[in-house]
């Protein structure tokens, strides 16, 4: 497939999408980044939670400097700035990190400190999904790590799907990979990981809001527990 010369319209994307998920469903990971780089050039990018940098590292041999979209919430922990910072430091990538509009001490002044005990999906918006939709701008595409195993709510994701709230292609290429994929790749790659996958948390996110796992939970089980909460609006 060639690339995407011209600014294709939303609904040649949508169609270019929806097939594309039909025709790669059964690809591997670097075939259907090679694909989306082929496809889209330098208007595809990677974001990355830096819970790992798996999808970083496929991405970069697909198209070596590709763009590595990060987003600094304020709420990290060190250790998944730390992760960026080593990211950026080894790889064949370019780590662009986003920030929200307002600092914390901003956020706190507005709607009161602690926002995301309050009500954590107005403070997801803020420090997460608005940035995100703004920094998304330049691009046509977008590659995320989502696997259909981490939770009920992914069990769907297709490799290439439609991002109907953004008007974008979105790119799942490792949605068919299991634990032990991830964990096969890493090490026969030596690629970064967040040191807090191996101190019990399955899924790293903003600290106040992400505890440890507990035998027999599922993967995002640590995300918001107790909230009723499992996504942060991003993919959703």
């Amino acid at each position: 497939m060639t690339a995407v010369q011209e600014e294709p319209t939303t609904e040649e994307l949508r169609e270019l999408a929806e097939q594309a998920g039909r025709d790669l469903e059964d690809a591997s990971a670097p075939e259907i980044l090679r694909w989306a780089a082929d496809t889209f050039g330098g208007r595809f990018c990677v974001t990355s939670s830096m819970e790992d940098a798996v999808v970083a590292h496929l991405a970069s041999r697909a198209r070596p400097g590709v763009d590595v979209v990060f987003l600094d919430t304020g709420y990290h922990f060190e250790e998944t700035i730390g992760t960026r910072d080593a990211v950026e430091a080894v790889m064949d990538v370019n780590v662009i990190t986003l920030t929200p509009r307002q600092t914390v001490a901003e956020q706190d002044a507005e709607y009161g400190p602690r926002l995301h005990d309050r009500d954590p999906d107005l403070c997801c918006k803020l420090r997460k999904v608005r940035p995100l939709e703004e920094g998304l701008r330049g691009y046509v595409a977008w590659a995320t790590g989502l696997r259909r195993e981490e939770s009920p709510t992914r069990a769907n994701t297709p490799v290439v799907g439609w991002d109907e709230k953004r008007r974008k292609v979105k790119v799942s290429p490792i949605a068919r990979w299991t634990q032990d994929d991830v964990d096969a790749y890493v090490a026969e790659h030596g690629v970064l990981t967040n040191p807090l996958l191996t101190d019990g948390y399955a899924s790293v996110g903003c600290a106040p809001c992400t505890r440890r796992v507990l035998e027999g939970e599922d993967a995002r089980a640590g995300r918001w527990a107790g909230r009723g909460k499992t996504e942060c609006g991003l993919h959703g």
